[in-house]
């Protein structure tokens, strides 16, 4: 239970967020352009225009300055013909039907470029169901003054959408740095609370905390790509570099989260020293409510508190005297988890004094690397050529939908009702997502939603109230209906219901507003309920994606460990080879949060085609582990390397990099390939003072893991194709 402080800071940071800046951003944007457009063409003119702009706005994201206009640009270029093509067709019901179908389809097939297509599905299907809102009984000449007040308030918006993004994108750099650390925030009280688990003695049971921690994990990894796309996008100014040098620090912090993981498991498995684990985790826990303070801190710009540094509390902590060679061994697995928390808690020091301008900026690192983390803005042919087979996930979405479409606007011709037959369309169109999962949702919220909203909007047509209070019901339900569309779907329902029922009673008046709330609430349940039916029609199960999106990962991990385990030239690090490093391990995360989605997709269709759901989890935690090894090797070599004895670790590196590199490439396509010999370093040498000592057996002691998580994935990634084989048989 969130207490009333959690859910007033939840509130606040909800309403300073980047995304509901963004939802207001565009819904100013409507009232500005609707209200000129009213002032000098009238009313019939600023109700096309309204059409004309809501169908620019999917796509209206908080993203980089540059391309902002090319990625707005498709969605006019496509919804202006299916507007006019409807408009012309408003009185042949037949021929209507014969354009929206294979309309819909080649409009979901815009979901083959991924996050940046599907607004641009959206957007053309918008274009066809609200023009069958404005009535036309004139034919071609009718449609056409529709259409060019359609195209003006399109036009309109394509030239402010891209200003207010450029007049935002300080606000907006702050905003998603704030959530960013609020994410990673998370993510370290749930990584903390693992530590009470490590000293609760209890082993038996696995983790109960898994399933959290790979959700959280895969959520900052979407939070970092947002925050990177625009953070790093230009860094010419002093806080620009501040705020990219704080981003690229998260990142860091991130990996220590992830070795953190597999020495708590060792713990776990050890004598433990109770008190001290405790003290640990109080630690911890103060260190990630120092980053969720400081997010709030950067997102309300408030001066910047020094963070308290904890490092010697960790290191003098009273540890229990070794009474065997299993207590000493994990006192000193507990002193180096202490240790990989003191290198979190120096990093949130560092945080801080970035963001209070106590700490320059490494602008070297910043500018030699930006460009390769930010995500490409133009448009490629490449999806669209690679979407022609039967298996593809966006072809079998834009048949469904297709077909969907067609059923119900066939329905919706025999109803006894027919003056807002398109809620039905509009509900299906947000409603089936190309996962039974997310369609699950989106119906839920939609109904839910759609109840409330009716409430809402059938009390305001009933008290009449005047032009101007409409036009801001309009502008601010358009607001949160697209800035909470990705957060809170239940929250965009109630709007989105509230403008359309609005948006309909000023298109066609001397229509009962009780009647407008009945035949929604009506057409929502029977459109949610079509869409929840065509969700099985030539599905995409997750387990066929499953086994690509797991090969995908395993290359990106051969490709991140073969990085990881070589010294610079020389034994010299610079900054040069660091750069396929870090490609390498942004190719890693967001391969992992792909698969993880997709398994928490699983997990709400039938039973009979799921995926091996526990296999898959623990190959999951498996990878994440290793990650954390591999990254905690490479921290060693990069920033610790005075305390290696480099020539005892040169072998072992490269006979590490030899043995993974076969064990998660082509051992893991064909289990008879032989592999390179076992490691010969295992337990050669005694554990050091984490703190102070020599740090090779440290590091032989994570080359020996990393070999031995990546056996364990490559056998799981085995039984995984074995026992996806057998339930496709």
């Amino acid at each position: 239970m969130y207490s009333v402080s959690s859910q007033w800071k939840i509130l606040q940071r909800a309403l300073n967020s980047y995304y509901l800046t963004n939802g207001m951003a565009a819904a100013t944007g409507l009232f500005l352009i609707v209200s000129l457009v009213h002032l000098v063409f009238g009313a019939a003119a600023a109700g096309a225009a309204t059409i004309g702009v809501i169908c620019c706005v999917p796509p209206d994201q908080a993203s980089p300055v540059r391309g902002k206009f090319w990625l707005l640009l498709p969605a006019p270029l496509v919804g202006i013909p299916l507007f006019f093509a409807v408009q012309a067709l408003h009185d042949a019901p037949l021929y209507l039907g014969v354009l929206l179908v294979p309309a819909s389809f080649l409009a979901f097939l815009a979901g083959a470029w991924g996050q940046r297509g599907l607004p641009i599905s959206v957007s053309a299907m918008f274009s066809m169901i609200f023009s069958m809102a404005i009535q036309n009984h004139a034919g071609v000449s009718g449609a056409v003054p529709h259409t060019v007040y359609f195209a003006l308030g399109s036009g309109l918006y394509l030239v402010y959408s891209p200003q207010a993004n450029r007049f935002l994108n300080t606000r907006y750099r702050r905003q998603m740095l704030a959530d960013t650390l609020a994410t990673l925030a998370a993510l370290m009280h749930a990584q903390a609370e693992q530590f009470v688990l490590a000293s609760s003695g209890d082993v038996r049971q696995p983790n109960p905390l898994l399933g959290e921690l790979l959700r959280q994990h895969s959520a900052l990894t979407e939070r970092l790509q947002n925050a990177r796309n625009i953070l790093l996008e230009s860094t010419d100014t002093p806080e620009q570099q501040r705020l990219a040098a704080m981003l690229l620090l998260v990142m860091e912090m991130r990996d220590h989260l992830m070795a953190c993981e597999l020495d708590v498991q060792a713990v776990r498995e050890l004598p433990r020293n109770y008190e001290v684990m405790q003290s640990i985790y109080a630690v911890f826990q103060a260190v990630a409510s120092d980053v969720d303070q400081l997010a709030d801190a950067v997102l309300q710009r408030r001066a910047i508190e020094p963070i308290v540094d904890r490092r010697a509390q960790l290191s003098g902590l009273p540890w229990s005297t070794a009474t065997d060679e299993a207590q000493a061994r994990a006192t000193l697995l507990a002193q180096a988890l202490a240790s990989r928390v003191g290198h979190l808690q120096e990093d949130a020091v560092r945080l801080a004094a970035l963001a209070g301008a106590t700490l320059p900026p490494d602008l070297e690192l910043i500018k030699t690397y930006w460009h390769m983390f930010v995500s490409p803005s133009a448009w490629s042919a490449r999806p669209f050529f690679a979407l022609w087979r039967w298996s593809a996930p966006p072809l079998r979405h834009a048949l469904r939908a297709a077909l969907a479409i067609g059923f119900a606007y066939a329905l919706t011709l025999y109803l006894p009702w027919g003056a807002h037959d398109y809620w039905i369309l509009l509900t299906i169109v947000v409603v089936l997502r190309g996962s039974l999962a997310q369609t699950l949702e989106r119906r839920n919220s939609r109904v839910a939603g759609t109840l409330l909203g009716c409430l809402l909007a059938g009390l305001l047509i009933y008290l009449h109230p005047s032009a101007l209070v409409i036009l801001l019901v309009l502008t601010l339900a358009q607001a949160v209906a697209h800035g909470l569309a990705l957060r809170r779907y239940l929250v965009t329902a109630i709007a989105a219901t509230v403008l359309g029922l609005v948006q309909a009673h000023l298109l066609k008046t001397g229509v009962s507003p009780v009647f407008d709330v009945l035949e929604r609430i009506g057409d929502t349940l029977i459109g949610a309920a079509i869409a929840w039916g065509f969700s099985y029609v030539v599905p995409s199960w997750e387990k066929h994606q499953i086994a690509q999106l797991l090969q995908r990962s395993l290359t990106a991990q051969s490709r991140y460990a073969a990085e990881s385990l070589q010294l610079a030239p020389g034994g010299t690090p610079s900054r040069a080879p660091e750069l396929p490093w870090r490609l390498a391990r942004r190719d890693c995360y967001e391969s992992l949060s792909a698969l993880v989605q997709a398994t928490q997709r699983a997990l709400a269709e039938p039973r009979a085609v799921q995926p091996p759901l526990l296999v898959l989890e623990v190959a999951l935690a498996h990878s994440y582990q290793l990650l954390g090894q591999l990254t905690a090797i490479k921290t060693m070599l990069w920033m610790r390397r005075e305390r290696l004895q480099l020539d005892q670790v040169q072998a072992p590196l490269a006979q590490a990099a030899q043995r993974i590199h076969a064990l998660l490439t082509r051992a893991a396509s064909d289990p008879g390939t032989p592999l390179p010999d076992a490691p010969q370093w295992r337990d050669s040498m005694p554990l050091s003072d984490p703190f102070t000592g020599d740090l090779t057996p440290w590091m032989l002691r994570r080359l020996d893991l990393a070999t031995q998580l990546a056996e364990q994935l490559a056998r799981q990634a085995h039984a995984l194709a074995r026992q996806s084989s057998e339930l496709a048989a």
